[in-house]
């Protein structure tokens, strides 16, 4: 037999390591890899955090501005009614439109729920309680409005209410301002804390009816966040197959 020329032996062995590089595999040429198919899954979680609308800025600031702005009027309106009015005296303005009478109320706002002076400075401390502590996580302007005006209204009455006469938690609180007529003849006579109660306190409905939460969002805004993210999931969840699973 001839014999077998080691040169040529090397050459061939040289061009196969050369040329022959790929690797032995049952997989189709254009099946993506399990590594591909992880890379690309990866990114689909991103949009999802993405998505998330950013907080509002807390509205704290806000509030503070307004209840001082109440509690300071009020009580500089209370001060010069005290000061100017007499009893019994009921100077007019706008034409008779509004009078001043100056009258003690023991009631709540409006002159209501007279002869219970200590339970309604016991309502109102509660109320500013539940207010500061609520404060930190306003990021709704008419929340913080809103509950500015409580707070502030409640404040100014809550004041009279400790410092004034007859005793702590006793006192009456001086109300002066009288429409339609003198001496409360047909409305309730108030003060500025009581008409900011009374604003507050229907501009937080209003704005419970417009399903604007005290956190800044909407309940309709959250709920269709949540049924596109659902969507999203299962779309998602439906057009992956399993890894491991051959699509040849």
């Amino acid at each position: 037999m001839p014999s077998r020329d080691p040169s040529s032996h090397d050459a061939v062995g040289t061009a196969r390591g050369v040329w022959d590089t790929g690797t032995v595999t049952d997989r189709p040429e254009n099946d993506p890899s399990p590594s591909s198919e992880g890379s690309d899954a990866t990114p689909d979680i991103a949009p999802a955090a993405e998505a998330q609308a950013p907080e509002h800025p807390r509205r704290v600031g806000l509030l503070a501005v307004i209840a001082l702005s109440v509690i300071a009027l009020d009580l500089i309106t209370k001060i010069i009614a005290v000061a100017m009015l007499n009893p019994g005296e009921s100077p007019r303005i706008l034409g008779g439109l509004v009078y001043f009478s100056l009258i003690r109320n023991p009631g709540a706002a409006f002159s209501m729920a007279t002869g219970m002076t200590w339970l309604l400075a016991l309502v109102a401390i509660g109320v500013v309680v539940v207010i500061i502590r609520m404060a930190p996580r306003l990021r709704s302007t008419a929340w913080a409005v809103s509950l500015g005006l409580v707070l502030g209204g409640a404040c100014g009455n809550l004041i009279d209410r400790i410092f004034r006469s007859p005793g702590f938690l006793q006192g009456h609180v001086v109300d002066f301002v009288s429409v339609f007529g003198p001496n409360a003849q047909y409305f309730p006579v108030f003060n500025v804390a009581d008409s900011a109660i009374t604003i507050g306190g229907i501009s937080l409905v209003i704005t419970a009816l417009l399903g604007i939460d005290f956190d800044g969002t909407r309940t309709k805004d959250r709920k269709k966040d949540a049924a596109a993210t659902s969507t999203g999931k299962t779309e998602k969840s439906a057009g992956t197959p399993p890894v491991g699973t051959d699509r040849g």
